[in-house]
């Protein structure tokens, strides 16, 4: 049995954690002819198409009803839709979408629930993304269940449209077994930040709620709770038809689920499931949810090591015209060339990432939803930026500097930690993000493993959007030697590593 006190997300991380010493002994073969479908299909309901309201197809007056479904179609291409087709060695063809997916396997889906719109009757939709179509696979008013699944949360009272992502776990666990949790949710935190951009382009504003009754939502959405759950659900306040959108914080992004520590022994094989099932929410009213002052209290960033080097990281907001394009264009890189990126070059990418509110004026969210970001920290291992010196920072969001902790150029270690991918070896500076998972369980209990990586996810997408839009390559790691990065990197113990996101000059395929 496992230890008594160790919750089931503690249990869960150490259990998924890759180790040089036995990372050869658990890897298995995979069997191709297993390899799950990234598409889910529904065969009785109505099409709505979407195609034809691209912009760049468009060649027929706009009127209001027109705007409404071009702005749809935007926002769902925008956020998940296919953007190149690629033919395997297999013959058979690989399709690349707007968010990306660790290993290409897509394991998220999206839904759509209408509350009833000019133009979309009440009702069920699936977001097809090889049709660029919205499928109505049910046509009962289903809003009230809605409402009561997510604990009778206000903004749905201001909102007749919510998105819901859900996950298919085989398709991740079909590669990555146990540790494709972790993968499920950093996928959709590249989801949801994509989701979040392309909706304040397209005239929307997503709330995010993570806190749920799990087995209603399921079933509402006629989903087989033994292969795929719910994940997040984000009303959407339509910002061209209210004229005094609902004030934010009107919902609680992250409810708390119980902190389980009375598990059986677990197979391989058998952790993931049993993981998402402990970390549903039954009873809200149960359960203390921490308020916004508990997790945004502090002024002052985490870590503030005595007389290290503090190098400021304020720099002016760069011009995002065009992002919807960048969207699109976003590719995971292959490779680096090892050659250096610039200060200036870095700061950018930190700044869009975690200073939204310098882009309001641009038509953004001056602060879009996430769960907690008061439990990530973010450390960067600069390995060739010019005018930087080498070696492993803390990043300070608040104070906007970089604070040195370690004088090296660690490319050889990193090389190593990212399990020998040459990636780690010749990005010129390596993001890695991090949590307290005690901590984070405190107060929010095991679901907060969720949260934490759905959170690195979003950070990471917007990080890899900025990447893109400088002409620079960017991609996404989430296999790693865990505990080796605290011991090679100087990072305190206490912090569990959540997501890595390598950065760089991408090389010529």
């Amino acid at each position: 049995m496992p230890p008594s006190k160790v919750s089931i997300a503690h249990h869960y991380h150490e259990r998924t954690k890759y180790d040089p010493e036995t990372i050869a002994s658990k890897s298995k073969g995979l069997d191709w002819s297993q390899q799950p479908s990234p598409f889910k299909e529904y065969k009785i309901g109505k099409a709505f198409d979407l195609k034809s309201y691209l912009m760049e197809q468009v060649d027929t007056p706009k009127d209001g009803e027109f705007q409404q479904w071009q702005r749809l179609s935007q926002l769902f291409l925008c956020s998940y839709g296919l953007t190149a087709k690629v033919v395997s060695v297999f013959g058979d063809p690989i399709y690349f979408r707007a968010a990306p997916s660790a290993g290409g396997l897509y394991p998220a889906e999206i839904y759509l629930i209408s509350r009833g719109t000019s133009i979309l009757p009440p009702g069920l939709y699936s977001y097809q993304p090889q049709s660029h179509a919205l499928f109505r696979f049910w046509d009962d008013a289903v809003w009230q269940d809605l409402q009561a699944a997510c604990f009778l949360s206000p903004i749905l009272e201001e909102t007749e449209l919510a998105v819901v992502t859900t996950a298919v776990f085989y398709r991740s666990a079909w590669r990555y077994e146990d540790r494709a949790y972790r993968r499920i949710f950093l996928d959709t935190g590249h989801l949801l930040g994509n989701i979040e951009l392309a909706g304040a382009m397209n005239g929307y504003r997503p709330h995010l709620i993570g806190g749920f009754h799990d087995e209603a939502l399921n079933k509402l959405l006629y989903l087989d709770d033994s292969k795929e759950g719910a994940i997040a659900v984000l009303p959407l306040v339509d910002l061209e038809l209210k004229k005094n959108p609902p004030a934010k914080g009107l919902q609680i992004a992250a409810l708390p689920s119980a902190t389980r520590t009375d598990f059986p022994e677990l197979p391989d094989g058998g952790l993931l499931r049993y993981f998402h099932q402990a970390t549903q929410i039954e009873k809200w009213e149960q359960l203390t949810s921490p308020t916004q002052s508990e997790a945004e209290t502090s002024l002052e960033d985490k870590y503030n090591f005595p007389f290290c080097l503090k190098i400021p990281m304020q720099i002016a907001s760069i011009d995002l015209h065009g992002l919807e394009k960048t969207i699109l264009k976003r590719r995971s890189t292959r490779a680096y060339t090892g050659k250096n990126l610039s200060l200036e070059e870095l700061k950018t990418l930190l700044h869009f990432t975690y200073q939204p509110q310098d882009y309001e004026e641009q038509g953004f969210d001056r602060a879009p939803d996430y769960f907690d970001l008061s439990l990530l920290e973010t450390f960067v291992v600069v390995l060739g930026v010019t005018g930087l010196e080498e070696g492993c920072y803390y990043y300070a969001p608040k104070a906007q500097e970089l604070r040195q902790i370690r004088f090296k150029n660690f490319r050889q270690e990193v090389h190593y930690l990212c399990l020998g991918q040459d990636l780690g070896r010749d990005a010129s500076a390596v993001v890695f993000h991090t949590a307290d998972l005690q901590r984070a369980i405190a107060r929010y209990g095991d679901r907060v493993y969720r949260y934490l990586h759905m959170d690195a996810g979003h950070l990471g997408q917007r990080l890899n959007l900025a990447a893109i839009h400088l002409d620079l390559g960017v991609s996404g790691i989430g296999g790693f030697f865990d505990d080796r990065v605290n011991e090679v990197l100087g990072i305190p113990i206490d912090e569990a590593v959540i997501y890595i996101t390598t950065l760089g000059r991408p090389r010529s395929q």
